[in-house]
């Protein structure tokens, strides 16, 4: 991959909502977030435009809280910090893909299990749509779900690996590393290449998916904001 095609994944979720997820996408101006039951995701076209910041508030609500990927490193005006964290961003050029004969397609009737998994792993974000933004494989054992991967966002030429998590009885299996692995095969077999995100703090993954050959691209904020005034007019649309 050239630096250029790299760029999208400064602003991802911005280029995600406006390219191929904008049907998941709310729109206003130079604003745009995934839908509440999709992702909590919001984003700018440009983090120095006051007028961007604006659009934002007004899509998001009075009181409304926003999770941003790529936040810039201060908190603009009319807003307050209400969570989240530093983490890295890692692109696959380098990634190993292989389909594994064990991973099943996860479809809507998989939801509740999926939903279940999330909440007592807690990879991350993920909400009763998230699974509809790409590809979710899931390997069972005994019948249950016990691990699982997909993609999030989706940035031209790029696509999130997403919700990696395995259940705790499970673990030290590799199940995970195998999940992404196939998911990444399905990415590349479309053309695309695969990236992801982990929380800074979780330095046992980033050395695992170094070692599977991702490369570190960047460190990354993913910072919640609340309004704390109403939003100042924004121009016509």
């Amino acid at each position: 991959m050239t630096t250029l095609d790299q760029d999208v994944l400064d602003n991802p979720a911005w280029a995600a909502l406006t390219h191929g997820q904008r049907p998941f996408a709310d729109v206003r101006g130079r604003a745009a977030r995934y839908r509440p039951e999709v992702s909590p995701f919001a984003a700018v076209a440009d983090q120095d435009d006051p007028a961007a910041w604006a659009d934002l508030a007004e899509l998001a609500g009075p009181g409304a809280e926003v999770l941003m990927p790529a936040a810039p490193d201060g908190t603009p005006p009319g807003w307050e910090r209400a969570g989240g964290g530093l983490g890295v961003q890692l692109t696959g050029e380098d990634l190993a893909v292989a389909p594994d004969p064990e991973a099943v397609v996860l479809t809507e009737a998989d939801g509740p299990e999926m939903l279940d998994l999330v909440a007592r792993t807690r990879p991350g974000p993920f909400g009763p749509r998230t699974q509809e933004l790409g590809t979710y494989l899931g390997i069972r054992r005994g019948g249950a779900l016990v691990a699982m991967a997909g993609e999030r966002m989706r940035p031209p030429g790029w696509a999130e690996l997403s919700a990696v998590c395995t259940d705790p009885a499970f673990r030290g299996q590799g199940l995970a590393a195998r999940l992404v692995r196939a998911v990444g095969a399905a990415v590349r077999d479309r053309g695309d290449t695969p990236f992801l995100h982990a929380a800074g703090s979780n330095t046992g993954a980033i050395r695992l998916y170094l070692a599977m050959g991702f490369r570190h691209r960047r460190d990354i904020n993913f910072h919640a904001y609340r309004r704390t005034v109403p939003a100042p007019n924004s121009r016509a649309h």
